[in-house]
């Protein structure tokens, strides 16, 4: 997600004293399609509404999931608010709301990050880093 700031949404999370940084988004239900999820977990994880803006990279490559052991594939849209903003951001990493309850052992918080600041490498899962440079060849 991109703001009107040239900025991109980042989510840190913790599960489980395991801390990783992240695009948002999760993982498709049963029955469910691709964009129905993406807009699920946006509703979910940041409470606004989103439309799909365009489809920025799919894996192409085997990946373990890094929670199980499963096998991931991993869509990225680059999408857009349709709904007012009003989760809490911060512009430092791993920032927890104190007040926040972890749900199912998860902390989660975001961030603001301008698009030429963002590094490859700040990104925790490979999926996200390949997403990114692909993201990133569309910009420039």
């Amino acid at each position: 997600m991109i703001n009107e700031n040239q900025e991109v949404l980042i989510s840190d999370e913790r599960t489980e004293n395991v801390s990783f940084t992240k695009f948002p988004g999760g993982g498709l239900e049963y029955g469910e399609g691709l964009l129905d999820a993406l807009i699920r977990e946006y509703q979910e994880e940041c409470a606004f509404d989103i439309a799909v803006v365009k489809h920025i990279y799919t894996t192409d490559f085997y990946e373990k999931s890094s929670f199980n052991d499963s096998q991931i594939i991993s869509i990225y849209y680059q999408v857009k608010n349709t709904s007012a903003i009003q989760i809490r951001t911060t512009n430092k990493a791993f920032d927890f709301d104190p007040d926040q309850k972890p749900e199912d052992n998860k902390l989660q918080s975001f961030r603001w990050v301008p698009i030429e600041s963002v590094l490859t490498e700040d990104l925790t899962f490979k999926t996200d880093q390949i997403a990114w440079e692909e993201f990133l060849k569309t910009v420039k």
